[in-house]
């Protein structure tokens, strides 16, 4: 029997003056003990820090998510949020002023309170970064857009304690990715005691990164687990268990992350018994895995690939026929059947269905090259050359083998008559700089969700601001912009919703500044005798109530 296991999941929207409770919508209580087993993850690389104000990669969050919180989190097994260190929260009604209720019962691992108090100095810290420093805070800068000395231009305000347990953040826009945003690992709360002891903002720039202070690789959170050691010659991180933790108490009584950069290496390891778990199994190797004895879980897909055009480029590619002639020229469901794994969906639009705003109307392309070559001939391009340029170096989970799907799809292309012309580089060594910089006809990317919102997929691609599908250049470009934005900026929970699905249709029916593919999912796989993982469409499984048996 296949162990292959698919999470159900469905993402949610936040009422604006919707107040949610935490008996209601959270699963912690205090009270239970936890065991004594160790449960050991063999990691990708080892996270570059622990204070995660100032990460980005996937493997600093895997940690810090097990030793930190924030005001919001994410229901296990969805993209859902749910109450936090914030149990109840609600807005005035022009979305601009956020009241956040917050636990009593929680205490940092060095013993301080949490509190208001601690909620304030916490955004005034992020706010407030020095200009050596703001470059280092990607996050921030992406969801917020600038700090306090430009604080005219940024979405964020301020923060006023109304009392312990009850704190005022203020923002000066109205946006839907607001309070949602305060979900990421970025924005967990850290004890305003240890990050001044520790000058948490003594970041210096050095050549093209950064030197952190002495907190950033001892950071205090509020979370199940803390930091016990970082052994940087093994590359080895060991986490325990918080004895006084507001919640259920961590199952297992030691957590430790061992970086095994090679894949292969760490299903061997897997296979040994010497780790319990890793991410991102080969999907060719899911089977084999499962035969094993071991269980792979699958990931809800909560991400899209796509096929760009840079019509500044390719001046053919300005043409909506010649970009519905190429849309119908790709078999998207053999493709999907024979390169994807067990699970990938067809994409209809630029977001996956989780996701709010999502528009279950839209009809896919249909797999037609006698049609696309009909068009193709209407535009006068019998002849079109068209640059398709090749990603190497890399795999994604919704792409996890570029040169596959790049062949696929180039040799539905030449069968309609188009002339592909196909230019490589790897990944992080000129690729991604040659898409920003548009010197690509045409390109693959794609995208997995920070959170459930539509902004943070269609406003990320096609805003003013992003070059890689050079909507700028596009006689719509502005038009579009235009619509993004004032979708984001609608207050009302239903009309915003219905906004973007009405945009989703025309991105896709008038616009179609690109070509989504499909959804793909991705695994997480851990060995027969794990119990507790639940699998997360956003990559955040969190490691507290797993345990390991036999030990």
């Amino acid at each position: 029997m296949t162990a292959f296991r698919t999470v159900a999941a469905a993402g949610a929207t936040l009422a604006l003056a919707a107040t949610l409770t935490a008996c209601a919508a959270s699963d912690r209580e205090a009270g239970d003990e936890g065991g004594g087993s160790s449960f050991t993850f063999g990691a990708a690389g080892a996270p570059k820090l622990f204070d995660p104000f100032y990460a980005t990669d996937g493997e600093t969050f895997r940690v810090t998510r097990q030793m930190m919180e924030g005001l919001l989190g994410v229901k296990d097994g969805t993209a859902e949020i749910v109450p936090e260190l914030a149990t109840e929260w609600e807005s005035t009604k022009n979305g601009l002023n956020w009241t956040f209720t917050l636990r009593d019962d929680v205490t940092f691992h060095d013993g301080e309170p949490f509190n208001a108090d601690a909620v304030c100095a916490n955004l005034t810290r992020m706010f407030e970064q020095p200009k050596d420093a703001q470059g280092a805070a990607e996050y921030w800068a992406y969801t917020m857009g600038y700090f306090s000395d430009k604080a005219d231009k940024s979405l964020y305000k301020g923060c006023e304690v109304v009392d312990d347990t009850h704190v005022t953040v203020s923002i000066n826009r109205f946006t839907s990715d607001f309070p949602v945003m305060l979900s990421l690992e970025a924005f967990s709360m850290q004890s305003p005691k240890a990050m001044e002891e520790g000058d948490a903002n003594g970041v210096k720039p050095q050549g093209e990164g950064w030197v952190y202070p002495d907190y950033s690789m001892n950071a205090v959170g509020t979370g199940p687990y803390q930091l016990d050691s970082h052994d940087a010659s093994t590359e080895t991180t060991t986490l325990t268990r918080f004895d006084d933790y507001w919640g259920d108490a961590a199952k297992s009584e030691e957590l430790v992350f061992k970086a095994i950069p090679d894949e292969s290496t760490r299903r061997q390891e897997l296979q040994a018994g010497s780790i319990n778990g890793y991410d991102l199994p080969n999907p060719v190797d899911w089977q084999g895995l499962s035969d094993d004895g071991n269980q792979v879980e699958i990931r809800p897909a909560f991400n899209v690939l796509y096929l760009g055009f840079n019509p500044s480029q390719n001046k053919a590619l300005k043409d909506l026929k010649v970009r519905q002639a190429l849309y119908h020229a790709i078999n998207r469901e053999q493709l999907i059947s024979s390169q994807l794994p067990e699970g990938a969906e067809l994409a209809t639009q630029f977001m996956p269905p989780l996701v709010t705003g999502w528009n279950p109307d839209i009809e896919p392309y249909a797999y037609d090259p006698d049609q696309a070559k009909q068009m193709l001939a209407e535009a006068g391009q019998e002849d079109l050359t068209l640059e398709l340029a090749l990603p190497t170096e890399v795999t994604r989970p919704y792409m996890p083998n570029p040169q596959a799907i790049h062949d696929a799809i180039r040799t539905d292309l030449e069968a309609v008559g188009v002339t592909v012309e196909v230019v490589s580089a790897p990944w992080n060594g000129g690729y991604l700089d040659n898409v920003t910089n548009g010197n690509y006809d045409a390109y693959f990317l794609g995208w997995t969700g920070d959170y459930d919102s539509p902004n943070n997929f269609i406003g990320t691609f096609f805003s003013d601001e992003n070059n890689d599908f050079a909507t700028y250049s596009m006689p719509w470009g502005k038009e579009l912009t235009a619509e993004l934005h004032a979708a984001d900026g609608t207050v009302d929970d239903a009309e915003r919703e219905q906004a973007y699905k009405d945009l989703n249709a025309r991105i896709m029916e008038e616009f179609l500044p690109g070509l989504p593919i499909s959804h793909g999912p991705a695994a997480i796989v851990v060995g027969g005798n794990v119990e507790g993982l639940v699998a997360s469409p956003l990559t955040a499984e969190t490691f507290d109530q797993v345990t390991v048996s036999g030990d």
